[in-house]
């Protein structure tokens, strides 16, 4: 086993084929292919199921690459202490729901960086991705929300994906419209008061299940709905059409202007919860640990949300 195939191994894993992988590596696919092979004979197992679509970890590959990433990143650590004059490699890899407090977080992380090699990576993704993402090494951390609906259905997800999740905050479900809506001087919006209005929702690809969703109560019946895939848009959406979102309360400062964030009155007193998501093999990196930080003073800092302790 040497450094350059667990390379190999972490590089296909994250670009999903190896044509994708060798491209970025500017490396022949004949090699990647035959690099995987030979780790497979030696070990004993598959890493690796393949389709025409690309290539799929298996669960001997995905502990695998677990291990990988660790032996890599201490690689790079020991190269980067020794002939580099001790400037480490820093990592940090965020999977999160469309919140803007968590690109807050990671913005905030970024700027207080000051070392000379790093490598920062967000996306925000849809709630599938997100656990993928941690269960596969590819993000140290997800954050995501749950509630009274979803919340058996999501703890399966992270139990089958060897993850384990902790809350930061509990927020009443508000709705978001813009300043010139309807209902925007509401001081509470009640269920029925939605029904003549479009509403918005992100896009959850493949796994567009209810329990999936972003928003809650997304399971209650709608007839006029727009899906869309990222936070601009919807921006765009509020701010000019008659349309609204459910979410935490929580407005960006992008958000700030031109937008109300509304409490929506419901029977139940529904509640969401967002939290984090971290593999259960994964020590966390001061950088992870700082990003983890920023969030908590950020909620902390936002009147409208209960937060957890830290």
């Amino acid at each position: 086993m040497t450094l350059q195939q667990l390379r190999y191994l972490i590089a296909i894993a994250e670009y999903g084929s190896i044509n994708a992988a060798a491209q970025n590596l500017y490396a022949s696919q004949s090699n990647l292919s035959t690099a995987i092979k030979e780790l497979e004979s030696e070990l004993g197992i598959t890493v690796f199921t393949r389709s025409n679509r690309g290539v799929t970890l298996t669960n001997d590959g995905t502990e695998l690459l677990g291990y990988a990433r660790q032996v890599v990143e201490q690689a790079d650590m020991l190269e980067a202490r020794y002939q580099n004059k001790g400037a480490a490699h820093l990592r940090l890899a965020v999977s999160t729901q469309h919140y803007a407090f968590s690109v807050q977080a990671f913005v905030n992380v970024v700027e207080a960086c000051d070392a000379c090699d790093y490598e920062f990576i967000l996306r925000e993704s849809t709630t599938a991705e997100i656990i993928d993402d941690v269960r596969a090494f590819r993000s140290e951390v997800g954050i995501l929300y749950t509630d009274s609906f979803n919340r058996r259905v999501l703890q399966k997800a992270f139990d089958d994906a060897d993850v384990a999740y902790a809350p930061l905050f509990d927020a009443d479900v508000h709705v978001f419209v813009g300043e010139h809506h309807p209902l925007a001087k509401r001081n509470r919006i009640a269920p029925d008061d939605l029904a003549p209005f479009p509403r918005y929702s992100f896009e959850q690809g493949t796994t567009n299940s209810f329990y999936y969703s972003e928003e809650p109560l997304s399971y209650l019946p709608h007839a006029r709905n727009i899906r869309i895939s990222d936070r601009g848009t919807l921006t765009n959406l509020l701010t000019s059409h008659n349309g609204y979102t459910l979410s935490t309360g929580v407005l960006s400062a992008e958000m700030q202007s031109g937008i109300a964030s509304i409490p929506l009155d419901t029977d139940e007193g529904e509640r969401m919860q967002v939290g984090y998501i971290m593999h259960n093999e994964r020590r966390p990196s001061p950088l992870l640990l700082r990003y983890i930080e920023e969030l908590h003073a950020i909620i902390h800092a936002n009147p409208s949300v209960e937060a957890r302790e830290d």
